[in-house]
């Protein structure tokens, strides 16, 4: 037996080792691999996954590891994909490099629709796929359509409980039935890599609040100018309400840019600012410093604060990322709108205003964004979508022009007329002729 597992960040390699402690893949027989890779815009000043201290806590679970960047180097993980003539004499290259012989027997996957892990998937066949989320995008849709050499063996999707109540839509179009992860599991798995990083924490933050940077500029969201000045709203705000030492964890992927920017507002507001180290795991520090708030746009890591410690949460700049965000299928939209729609808002002069919408309206309000972002894959939305809009408004959720192409009308005294009908869904023949049509 042999499992061939893929992660590209320590969230996603902890889910795996929380799947693995929880016996998701039966009883530990035969060779567990894992492929990683980097996929930071300039990999090389990057610290690879498996170098970073935390990854000694998951090491244990795994007979090797190796690297993806490294097999395809000088090429971008995220770029390159093998041309479809190329598949069988790359994909007998790869098996042979990794000595899988006539394996793997199952292959376990983050972001199935996005290289590098669709890529991997197209180059390792004739195996079962397992999908596990990446976080809160696991609620949207699949971010773009499989092709059924791939989608036919996804059986499928781990998820941690991040938002209890909420089904994932991911790949539910496949039919690929969602399967929780213990909570146990996954806090049991922080508590191990909290413990491998506790000499990279500042023992005199604790009880401090937490800003988490994300890579808004990097995603071309946000400009670089307006992505620091959220992170100095964040300041301003936690400022207001009177707290004079900050913790900053910028993103690995964002640079050291923000770092510098923010120590700036810091001094001019007389805070102090503790910046964590980029390779600690933010679930590292909520469970070793118990931060006083934690504030964020719309990372995932305010999901788990809230989820798994308990922890207050705020957020701060959603509106904005949402009316930023295109294409309106954009796969950030839903992490954006759950915890825009679900989070108190922290305003610059420290006030905390009641998240938008009630906890009841958190799932047909999901399955309305999930309609418009992709309206022929999930026809069967298209009630629900239309009974939130016509109850709650468009708002900021969803864009009049998008609901209008889609067929959901809306009502005059919100902005516009009724909505043009919909284009009839396509078949399910035409859809899957155009999987088929697509490349791997």
């Amino acid at each position: 037996m042999t499992r061939l597992f893929y992660a590209s960040t320590l969230f996603g390699a902890m889910t795996l080792a929380a799947a693995i402690d929880a016996g998701r893949f039966g009883p530990r027989e035969g060779r567990q691999i894992l492929m990683v890779s980097n996929n930071a815009a300039i990999p090389e000043v990057a610290t690879a996954l498996d170098e970073a201290p935390a990854f000694a806590a998951l090491r244990s679970r795994f007979d090797e590891v190796w690297s993806w960047n490294e097999i395809v180097a000088p090429l971008h993980p995220s770029d390159w994909k093998a041309r479809v003539i190329e598949v069988p004499m790359i994909g007998r290259l790869v098996s042979s490099h990794l000595s899988l012989g006539d394996g793997p027997d199952e292959l376990v996957v983050e972001s199935i629709a996005v290289p590098p892990a669709r890529t991997i998937a197209g180059l390792v066949r004739d195996c079962p796929i397992t999908v596990y989320s990446d976080g809160l995008m696991s609620y949207g849709p699949t971010r773009d359509p499989l092709p059924l050499e791939i989608s036919g063996r996804i059986t499928r999707l781990l998820h941690l409980d991040l938002v209890p109540g909420l089904t994932p839509l991911l790949l539910s179009e496949y039919g690929v039935p969602a399967e929780r992860l213990p909570d146990a599991a996954f806090t049991g798995v922080i508590g191990q890599v909290a413990a491998a990083v506790r000499d990279l924490v500042a023992d005199d933050a604790a009880g401090d609040p937490l800003i988490l940077g994300q890579y808004l500029s990097a995603l071309d969201v946000l400009s670089r100018p307006e992505e620091e000045a959220l992170h100095a709203d964040m300041l301003r705000g936690l400022a207001a309400r009177g707290h004079t030492q900050v913790i900053f964890k910028p993103h690995p992927a964002a640079g050291r840019g923000h770092v510098r920017a923010l120590r700036e507002t810091a001094e001019e507001l007389g805070v102090r600012l503790v910046v964590a180290g980029e390779t600690v795991p933010a679930e590292a520090l909520f469970a070793a410093l118990r931060p006083s708030l934690v504030v964020g746009c719309f990372s995932t890591a305010l999901a788990t604060a809230r989820r798994y410690f308990g922890l207050p949460v705020a957020t701060m700049g959603g509106e904005l990322v949402l009316e930023r965000l295109t294409p309106y299928e954009n796969s950030n939209r839903v992490p954006a709108t759950l915890i825009d729609a679900t989070t108190p808002l922290l305003r610059p002069d420290g006030g905390l205003e009641d998240p938008p919408v009630a906890a009841e309206r958190v799932v047909p309000l999901v399955q309305a964004v999930g309609f418009c972002m992709q309206s022929t894959v999930y026809p069967e939305l298209r009630e629900t979508a239309a009974a939130y809009v016509d109850e709650a408004g468009p708002g900021r959720y969803f864009k009049r022009q998008r609901l209008s192409s889609v067929g959901v009308p809306y009502r005059v005294e919100d902005g516009g007329a009724a909505a043009r009908p919909a284009k009839e869904p396509a078949s399910a023949l035409n859809r899957l002729r155009r999987r088929l049509s697509r490349s791997i």
